[in-house]
């Protein structure tokens, strides 16, 4: 029986390198993938998955528009759906993520943040929370050694925002990870 998967982490713990792996051991084994990455992430150019260590691969873009069961139904055959950005995703697509996973047997693995910059939790990511079968934490770490579970919004001088909008495309001269103790006490 297939699964619906949610790994999450704060920034640059490896999500997006985790997700291009599994892609690359589904189709070394003859298996067919689909990759979705939100068209609101636009740090590498839309429609693609981009590792900071340097792989990239084109990805299908998701929306709010999104239908993944009609996505399913009209390429049958997929062995594995990989989802990227997952925060981005509406409860909504959530549930008919996990309708893909429990009525019609294909596994989906979703990788995304957990919270925002004000440790508030995403949409997507309280639904994945609410409804995934397995949920696993990547781990990196905090400048000061601990492990970082949280995300810091940085202005031009590098000092931590706590307010404006959920979502601000940026990546690491824009957020950085940060433990608990390091997210209060920037503040």
């Amino acid at each position: 029986m297939a699964k619906l998967f949610f790994r999450y982490a704060a920034m640059n713990a490896g999500k997006s390198t985790a997700l291009l792996q599994v892609a690359h051991n589904y189709e070394e084994r003859g298996h067919r993938v689909r990759i979705f990455t939100s068209q609101v992430d636009d740090r590498y150019g839309r429609g693609f998955v981009t590792s900071r260590l340097g792989p990239q691969r084109a990805a299908e873009l998701f929306g709010a528009e999104t239908d993944f069961l009609a996505e399913n139904a009209a390429q049958p055959g997929v062995a594995c759906l990989l989802v990227d950005e997952a925060q981005f995703l509406a409860k909504a697509q959530v549930w008919a993520l996990h309708e893909l996973a429990h009525v019609h047997n294909v596994p989906v693995i979703c990788y995304g943040l957990r919270t925002d910059f004000r440790g508030e939790l995403f949409s997507g990511s309280a639904a994945l929370l609410a409804l995934a079968d397995e949920m696993d934490e990547m781990k990196t770490i905090c400048d000061c050694g601990r492990k970082a579970t949280m995300n810091a919004r940085l202005d031009a001088e590098n000092r931590r925002i706590t307010e404006g909008a959920q979502v601000e495309i940026g990546g690491n001269a824009r957020y950085r990870a940060v433990c608990g103790r390091c997210f209060r006490l920037t503040a």
